[in-house]
């Protein structure tokens, strides 16, 4: 699982037919002390994630395992918000 911050969302008037009645929004990845790292990614939303909102999302198989038992055809999915990141560093 990866951390990321909600950044915006994506409209699609036409999608793949098992996409439809999911939300799709874009993610910034960050790291654990909240810097962006890497491309921005587009995600569907399994919590109802909002702007701005520190989340964590699945890649590849395992982003699909959030909608079992639907097949919805995805590589990365938001699987939870995050209230807390706690960091203990030595």
């Amino acid at each position: 699982m990866y951390l990321g911050r909600v950044v915006g969302r994506v409209w699609a008037t036409v999608k793949n037919q098992n996409l439809t009645g999911q939300r799709l929004l874009i993610v910034q990845p960050v790291t654990p002390e909240g810097k962006d790292t890497g491309k921005r990614l587009v995600c569907t939303d399994m919590t109802g994630a909002g702007a701005g909102e520190l989340v964590y999302w699945a890649r590849a198989r395992e982003a699909s395992f959030a909608v079992l038992p639907e097949e919805v055809v995805t590589d990365a999915t938001i699987v939870g918000i995050v209230d807390e990141v706690h960091l203990q560093r030595s």
